[in-house]
């Protein structure tokens, strides 16, 4: 069970946080509020994944093509201010409860979220977005394994396609 002195509320005070999780979570946020630079992918192992309802990437020049095409695809987008933050340290857990603001057409969209982030050895090995705060379906959460093996394919087909359109994880160029 989660130390509840672990818990912190968006800018509050993370005293209750480790060195580490303190460390990550600025860069975390850097990738969902439209902010993303190189220098943030840095807290992922190189052979990190990344899975939301639409994606699943593998490896950082994955991961940055996923946050790279946000601002492409979304006018806006953030994380609310009034995210929460749990730290298991025994099981290498950090979990962000949040809702992330989008803007697509003009629409304003709300999604509340989950981020789960597994760390080994420093490093984000494994990162979840579960919107809505629901399992991604898969072939181990849906009553028929087919039908979880094709959202897993389409995620990984969404994937392949915006890395390929994103320039394979390049960084953008930086005005001088």
């Amino acid at each position: 069970m989660a130390d509840p002195s672990a818990a912190t509320k968006g800018d509050a005070t993370q005293d209750g946080l480790s060195q580490l999780a303190r460390s990550i979570l600025p860069h975390i946020l850097n990738l969902y509020n439209c902010k993303a630079t190189a220098a943030d992918f840095d807290v992922y192992a190189s052979n990190a994944t990344f899975e939301d309802p639409l994606m699943r990437a593998k490896g950082v020049p994955q991961i940055k093509s996923a946050f790279y095409s946000i601002p492409k695809v979304f006018s806006e987008g953030r994380i609310s201010d009034d995210y929460s933050v749990v730290e298991e340290p025994e099981n290498g857990e950090i979990r962000i409860d949040n809702v992330q603001h989008y803007k697509f057409l003009g629409r304003l969209i709300d999604v509340p979220s989950l981020i789960k982030l597994k760390v080994e050895n420093g490093k984000v090995i494994s990162h979840q977005d579960l919107w809505h705060k629901q399992p991604l379906k898969s072939r181990d959460t849906v009553k028929l394994p087919l039908v979880g093996r094709l959202a897993e394919s389409v995620r990984r087909g969404n994937m392949m396609i915006t890395h390929l359109l994103m320039g394979c994880g390049k960084d953008p160029a930086t005005a001088a």
